[in-house]
């Protein structure tokens, strides 16, 4: 006996098919940016052409395009996960703009990480040399993005001590940008600078002391100047 078509079983709905091409696209894109690293070890930045990412991370360079929209967007996307301030210490950052003040020890923690971070790490350290001396929409775009989240650091901190005897920004600029130096110097001459070996525990302690006590100096000087 045949079975009526109320006892027929319900035909199963075709299974979604959009969760492999998104998957997919991802894996693409992560090659892409991979691939980026890649070319940046072997020939630098001057080697940053799509050629050699579609070469590098074996498929079609149509593809930079149709995923990023031009080569500056790929590029964009591979150096803003290697900043310190824009990837590292991205949570860390936005933890510290929600807190009602931001204090002396997160501040220093904040750059000894940089001095840390630049220290080790060979692409941070090449993309820093190319801000310097390389004209580049993605590298510019990155230092005024970095500059927009330090200007929320900065006035937070400048309200949690504030002092008009002491010009703040200026301290941490050469602070910040002392560190920067000390660990490109060590990275690429392996030479004391001063007499201090950044090289060795010993002189890297040194540096990391000292930008601590700086900033309790300032600290003790504005609560000084309050008390006056």
């Amino acid at each position: 006996m045949q079975k009526s078509k109320m006892e027929e079983k319900p035909k199963k709905k075709p299974r979604k098919v959009t969760a492999g091409p998104i998957r997919e696209k991802a894996r693409t894109m992560e090659k892409l940016i991979a691939a980026v690293g890649k070319v940046i070890k072997k020939h630098g930045y001057p080697g940053l052409t799509v050629a050699n990412i579609a070469s590098e991370s074996g498929l079609d360079r149509k593809l930079v395009y149709t995923y990023f929209g031009t080569l500056d967007n790929l590029i964009e996307v591979y150096i803003t996960r290697q900043d310190y301030w824009k990837s590292k210490a991205n949570k860390q950052i936005e933890s510290l703009l929600q807190a009602e003040n931001l204090s002396k020890l997160a501040m220093v923690n904040l750059l000894q990480g940089q001095f840390e971070q630049v220290l080790n790490d060979k692409i941070l350290q090449r993309i820093i040399h190319w801000e310097l001396g390389v004209k580049s929409k993605p590298l510019r775009k990155l230092a005024d993005s970095r500059e927009e989240v330090g200007e929320l650091l900065l006035n937070k901190f400048e309200e949690s001590y504030p002092n008009k005897d002491i010009d703040l920004r200026a301290l941490l600029a050469i602070q910040t940008a002392g560190l920067y130096y000390l660990a490109l110097h060590a990275s690429s001459n392996g030479s004391t600078f001063c007499g201090i070996d950044i090289g060795t525990p010993e002189g890297k302690e040194r540096i990391n002391r000292t930008v601590e006590n700086t900033l309790d100096l300032l600290i003790n000087s504005s609560n000084q100047s309050k008390g006056d």
